[in-house]
């Protein structure tokens, strides 16, 4: 019987936004709840910024990061390159995509000049998370 290489890529892949979707939502949920007014009036925020700018996008990150960890699984054997690099470049991806499907479903807007910037930090990010807990994480399901 074949283990599934595909699958277990998938599942290492949502591992780590998972887990940080569970921390940013553990925030809003206490800001939201136990203050028990809206953010614009405690902390000077506009209404509601976490659901807009990360609660959002992070419904979909964690599927996207799955499917981009089986494409390196598919992958390595054709291009020569780390797991880390690989990971670097899905920021490239996800911060038109993101930008793209916030406009498309009318979300929030965010202008692509004050995103570029953020291009290289989050490839930086990315590069660290995909190294040290996606690769620890493919290891560990026998993958890597």
């Amino acid at each position: 019987m074949r283990p599934r290489p595909y699958l277990r890529a998938y599942m290492a892949g949502i591992v780590v936004p998972t887990l940080f979707l569970l921390v940013i939502m553990t925030i809003d949920a206490y800001h939201r709840y136990y203050f028990e007014v809206p953010n614009q009036f405690v902390l000077a925020w506009p209404a509601a910024p976490l659901e807009r700018a990360i609660l959002f996008p992070m419904a979909i990150v964690p599927n996207v990061w799955g499917a981009w960890n089986m494409l390196y699984l598919r992958l390595r054997t054709r291009v020569r390159w780390s797991l880390s690099v690989h990971g670097a470049l899905l920021p490239l991806v996800l911060i038109p995509g993101g930008a793209a499907l916030a406009r498309a479903l009318d979300v929030f807007t965010i202008q692509l000049q004050f995103a570029l910037p953020m291009v290289p930090i989050g490839m930086a990010i990315y590069y660290l998370a995909w190294k040290h807990l996606v690769g620890r994480l493919n290891a560990e399901m026998g993958i890597a």
